[in-house]
């Protein structure tokens, strides 16, 4: 695959493998995670997202995007003095032109990724390596990285070509086949477990757990060279009971697994689902207490791994 659909390319990344990154976001998804905080990356197509506070309606009386639309999908309401253009984003999902895209000059209209050549993605790698420390590389993330598979493999074998550290932060959601493959060009590795229980798994993701522990039990059992370290997402009241924690800790245990990242709740992609049209189930969870993280972080201390809250963990 000569393109891929990225949503986002982040410079100098500090918190999503060792030393300065280039992270790359790669769209499409096959979990609905309800807490998500990138829901512009779950489609494998462009949507398109309406950032209200850009917009220069109320300003200038701008009607730009309403007539750029053939679709009639636009419409104008002055009292909403935040957000004066609607979108219907019913309508707008079946496009692919994306006139109002380009009619915005503010960029209040915008689309959710860009498709990139390798070559195009190479570009940024080189532009970017100069400026980083010792031990950076590039980040392939989502997203689920793994539904551009081949992208992925081919720019990350480019790297280990130029010697350039490669990472993944994944689901582990895909054929066995694609997975350890993949991993083959792969030198660091976070992959998420956001249940061990399932159904409980199902739930909040839509999808069941079977193939995730089974390609993180294929990779720990193979001759695979790199680093993993497993991360759980802490959703209050869904996955952070104690029972959930010692079963995680027993997984690893039994695999020979002892890292493991919790990253506390946040709400940071709240307005992402706004400009998406969409509501978000979170929308008024509050984050994740400390004492909460402390607690978690002793039980699995108590069972011999090693938790890194947030951030803090060691490259």
């Amino acid at each position: 695959m000569d393109k891929a659909l990225i949503f986002d390319v982040q410079g100098f990344s500090v918190h999503d493998g060792p030393g300065s990154r280039t992270l790359i976001f790669l769209a499409g998804c096959p979990l609905r995670c309800a807490w998500c905080s990138n829901p512009e990356g779950l489609e494998l197509k462009q949507k398109v997202m309406f950032v209200g506070k850009k917009c220069k309606r109320s300003k200038y009386e701008c009607t730009r995007c309403v007539d750029a639309c053939p679709h009639g999908a636009i419409s104008v309401d002055d009292a909403e003095k935040e957000a004066p253009v609607i979108l219907d984003h019913d309508v707008c999902d079946s496009c692919r032109t994306f006139e109002c895209t380009k009619a915005c000059y503010a960029e209040a209209i915008k689309l959710s990724g860009t498709w990139m050549t390798v070559d195009e993605v190479k570009d940024v790698v080189l532009r970017d390596r100069k400026y980083w420390s010792d031990g950076g590389g590039v980040t392939f993330s989502g997203g689920e990285a793994l539904m551009q598979h081949e992208f992925v493999r081919t720019v990350a074998k480019w790297c280990r070509e130029q010697r350039i550290h490669t990472a993944i932060e994944t689901t582990a959601f895909a054929d066995r086949s694609v997975f350890m493959d993949t991993m083959q060009h792969i030198d660091f590795a976070f992959i998420d477990v956001k249940h061990m229980d399932s159904d409980r798994h199902l739930e909040k993701t839509g999808v069941c757990n079977e193939t995730i522990l089974g390609n993180i039990s294929a990779l720990a059992q193979s001759d695979w060279p790199g680093r993993l370290i497993l991360r759980m997402p802490v959703i209050r009241g869904y996955n952070d009971g104690d029972e959930n924690i010692r079963a995680l800790a027993d997984f690893m245990n039994g695999l020979g697994l002892y890292e493991v990242n919790i990253l506390p709740f946040h709400r940071l992609g709240d307005s992402k689902y706004k400009q998406l049209g969409k509501s978000y189930e979170y929308s008024e969870e509050t984050p994740t207490s400390e004492d909460k993280l402390e607690h978690i972080q002793d039980l699995f201390i108590e069972q011999g791994i090693a938790c890194y809250v947030a951030e803090e963990v060691l490259y």
